[in-house]
Order: structure tokens, then C-alpha cells, then sequence
């Protein structure tokens, strides 16, 4: 049995047999109906067009002014390097760390792995440390948060127009056009398509050599044959019970050494796991840890703001107030959704998780891993109120006419963000539906 012709899945482990996928199309899982898999005509033409393009507009974004404000003929314009030193000169350095790594060091890094991987191969070479560089741009994806930039520049820039007049720079039309291209270079990538070309392409004499899909048919046989003489009933086949581990970076199937938890992926040297390692103890600390953060992030003020009129300290909710009174109840709506509601839904929604999966709950497996996919997807989001305090810390710099400064809860704020991305991260959904395999395994 070749390797295509089976195919693990990342969310159940539920090992199955791979079908003709048609051009376009993705391939399911039969359990639990996470993607496994998706044929994308020339792939990898069209992410080297998009990672072309995004550098470009990267390059310009982090050159050019985003946005400017005047007040008395005095113009203030701000690039994105320089609200991010501003903050780090207020004494918010985690702000300004977080900020940094996120919109311009994670989306850097991102785009330049994407065009070392794919320039090479549009020359029919094997890129230089491939697998390093795969997994670095792996890594990166999901912390570059460009699109939620964008959100928060415009929010910023409904709260600046009733301080001054807006003066929009280059910048923020190219950010704008590096969201949409960095978002289609990622669709556009194809892993198992990448993988397919570094193998038939030459490799350079001092190339590091990239292992080849290793075989897991004597594990799936195995399996069967345990299966036939009543080891285990017919029913269900995991990964784990075969002893195979799916990468889930690059979605090769590999082997697992006997008695061991995790090892190195063979391809793209990615740690490989048939169950995260303390998942829930991980992501209990991770957890609380947020919801000890998550009081002073809401009560604290977030942003200091003085003028002539004396000082004001606003916290998130009153910002949210602020622009539902002015008339932007669409952005106080989104700025409300994004910085309240999500934090607290995936702080009640990862414990949910946590604690349903610690006791064993066999029930509506298939709706708590959607519920896990849906906290991984909006996590991001919540970084919506911490670029738009970046933009009014940057730009409302008037000295004795109006100053605005990031508060304490920034950085409380921004410490659940990064903490419930990891606690999501650290959860392993497959643990759901070991549940179910013990419940089915002692009914038997």
C-alpha cells in the first residue's frame, strides 16, 4: 500500500483510505470532518506569484508613513516601526514586543521562508535547509496578524477623526493589499504538492537530504490482523492504535519508535506526537493563568489620554461606549466582539473542553471538535484593541495639547491573548475521541 493511499486525521486520528480527490476539491474526514486534504491545481505557481507580491507591499508597509494626523498645522505621521518604538520608549516593552512579532517579524519571516522554498523549485532546484525553513514559515503563520492590523487601524482611525483631521498615508493601502495577497499566497501553498517537487528535484551537494514517506503498511496490517483475531473489535482504526504518527506540518505519515511519545518527523524535522504530552495539565496552567489576567485587563485602564482639559483613563469597555455614543456602533459592535466577548468565550470554551475531556465524556465528540477549531480560528482576533491603542499611543503626541499613553491593562491584556493561543495549541482534540475508543473497547 502506498502512502497516498492512506491518510490519517489530525483532529480524531481516525486512520482511513484516501480517494481521487478531483481539482479544487478537499478531501474530509469521515469522523469528524476536518480537512485532510486538497488538490489545488499549480499550487505552487500561484503561492510564488502571491509571495512575490507580498514582499513587495511588505517592504512598502514598513517604509512608508500608515497614517498622519494634523492639529494646528502641526502634521504627525507614524510608520509602523515607529509606534512600535514609541511604545518601547513608554516603558511597554511587552507591548511593543508583542506588536513587533506579530505584524512585522512573523509576516517578515513567513513571506521571505515562502519565496527561499518556492524560487528554487520555479528553477527545478532543491531549496537550501528546506526543512528548516518550512518549519520556521509553519511556525510564523498563524502569529502574523496582518489582517487583524487592519481592523485595528480602522478603528484607530474613527477615534482619531473626532481629535484632529486624518491624513492617510501609502501604507495603510498597502497593508491593506498584503492582508488579501499574504491570505492568498497561504491558500494557495500546498504542502504535500512542495514535498512532491523537493523530491524529484536535483539536490545541491550540500544539501541536507529530505527522507522520502516512510511505509506504514506493516503497521496497518497489524492492526487489521489484531482486528481479525478480536484484539480489537471492527470498528474504528486510529493512528495510535497502528503505532503511526501524522506530522502536522507536513502530513507525513511516520512511523512511532516503540514505547515512545514523541519523535522527530523524518521530512521536515517537525516534533511528532501520538498525543501531546500533558496536554491538560498544560493547558489547565495555561487557562488559569489567563483568567487571572483577564480581571485587571478588563478593569485597569487600557489607555491614559492628557490634555488640556485635564486626564482621562479609559478602560476597554468605556473605549467600546466612546464609539457606540459617536455613532460607530459597527466598530464598537466588532471592538466588543473581538476584545471582551472572545477572550472570555475561549478562556469558558477551552475549560469546557478541558474539563469534558478529563472526565471521559463520550458525548457530541464531533460538535467539541468543531467547538476547538472555531476557538483556534477567532484566538487572533483579540489582538484587535492592542494595535488600535499602538496607532493612538503613536500619532496623539502633542505634548501640551493631548498625550495619550498605554495603561497597565495592555499589558494584561495582551498576556491573555498570547496565553489562550497557546493554551489552544497546547490541547490535543484527539484526546476526544480516545474517550470514545476505551467506552467502545471495554463494551467489547
Amino acid at each position: 500500500m502506498k502512502r497516498a493511499e492512506l491518510l490519517v486525521c489530525h483532529d480524531c486520528d481516525l486512520m482511513q483510505r484516501g480517494a481521487p480527490c478531483p481539482p479544487g476539491g478537499t478531501l474530509r474526514c469521515l469522523r469528524c470532518n476536518a480537512e485532510l486534504e486538497r488538490n489545488l491545481p499549480e499550487s505552487l505557481g500561484r503561492a510564488l506569484a502571491f509571495a512575490l507580491g507580498a514582499f513587495v507591499l511588505f517592504v512598502i508597509s514598513n517604509l512608508y508613513p500608515i497614517v498622519g494626523l494634523s492639529v494646528n498645522g502641526n502634521l504627525v505621521r507614524t510608520t509602523l516601526w515607529h509606534a512600535v518604538e514609541i511604545l518601547y520608549l513608554d516603558g511597554m516593552w511587552p507591548i511593543a514586543a508583542l506588536v513587533f512579532a506579530t505584524t512585522i517579524l512573523m509576516p517578515g519571516m513567513q513571506v521571505v521562508c515562502l519565496l527561499s522554498l518556492l524560487v528554487p523549485l520555479a528553477f527545478n532546484r532543491a531549496p537550501w535547509q528546506a526543512p528548516l525553513l518550512f518549519r520556521v514559515m509553519y511556525i510564523a503563520r498563524p502569529w502574523g496578524m496582518t489582517e487583524v492590523l487592519i481592523l485595528g487601524l480602522l478603528v484607530a482611525l474613527v477615534k482619531l477623526s473626532h481629535i484632529a483631521t486624518v491624513v492617510t498615508g501609502v501604507a495603510l493601502w498597502s497593508f491593506g493589499a498584503l492582508m488579501l495577497v499574504l491570505a492568498g499566497a497561504s491558500a494557495a501553498f500546498d504542502a504535500r504538492q512542495f514535498w512532491s517537487r523537493v523530491a524529484r528535484a536535483p539536490q545541491p551537494a550540500n544539501a541536507v537530504k529530505v527522507a522520502d514517506a516512510p511505509s506504514v503498511t506493516t503497521n496497518f496490517a497489524r492492526g487489521q490482523q489484531a482486528g481479525a483475531r478480536g484484539e480489537r473489535a471492527a470498528g474504528p482504526l486510529t493512528g495510535a492504535a497502528c503505532g503511526i504518527a501524522r506530522c502536522h506540518a507536513c502530513g507525513l505519515l511516520a512511523r512511532m519508535p516503540a514505547a515512545a511519545h514523541a519523535a522527530t518527523c523524518p521530512r521536515c524535522g517537525s516534533a511528532l506526537h501520538l498525543r501531546k504530552v500533558a496536554s491538560l495539565s498544560r493547558t489547565w496552567a495555561l487557562l488559569v493563568a489567563a483568567m487571572v489576567l483577564y480581571v485587571p485587563a478588563n478593569v485597569l485602564p487600557v489607555m491614559d489620554t492628557s490634555s488640556l482639559f485635564g486626564t482621562q483613563k479609559d478602560t476597554i469597555m468605556s473605549g467600546v461606549v466612546y464609539l457606540w455614543v459617536s455613532g460607530s456602533w459597527p466598530l464598537a459592535l466588532l471592538v466588543f466582539i473581538a476584545s471582551i466577548a472572545v477572550p472570555m468565550l475561549k478562556i469558558l470554551g477551552l475549560s469546557y473542553l478541558t474539563w469534558t475531556t478529563q472526565r471521559r465524556w463520550t458525548w457530541l465528540p464531533e460538535q467539541r471538535t468543531r467547538i476547538y477549531r472555531l476557538i483556534e480560528l477567532v484566538g487572533r482576533w483579540s489582538m484587535l484593541d492592542i494595535y488600535v491603542i499602538t496607532m493612538l499611543v503613536a500619532l496623539v503626541q502633542f505634548n501640551a495639547l493631548a498625550t495619550i499613553r498605554a495603561g497597565p491593562a495592555a499589558i494584561a491584556f495582551g498576556a491573555v491573548v498570547i496565553l489562550t493561543m497557546f493554551a489552544a495549541n497546547m490541547f490535543d482534540p484527539r484526546l476526544i475521541w480516545d474517550a470514545m475508543e476505551r467506552e467502545n473497547a471495554s463494551a467489547r
